[in-house]
């Protein structure tokens, strides 16, 4: 996936580093990476709903990330306007 926030030619280098990554390292990078836009969207729904308890953020953070079958399926109740 491009990033259309940046350039070609520095966009391209992205991918060319990531192509000669070691796949350890890709696979950490991933995984911090996920890490981080699992915190960022903690953060907006807490922003959001401060008054949510910690397994409304989960239900919401499910909904957000896996869509709203997916933490229907993991949770039950998804609140409506969960996204």
């Amino acid at each position: 996936m491009s990033m259309t926030d940046t350039s070609p030619q520095a966009d391209e280098r992205y991918h060319e580093l990531l192509r000669r990554m070691p796949p350890e390292k890709r696979l950490e990078a991933t995984m911090r990476l996920s890490q981080a836009v699992r915190e960022l969207a903690l953060a907006g729904i807490r922003a959001r709903h401060p008054g949510a308890d910690e397994q409304e953020l989960r239900v919401r953070v499910a909904a957000r990330l896996y869509g709203r079958d997916c933490a229907r399926r993991l949770f039950g109740q998804v609140p409506d306007d969960a996204t």
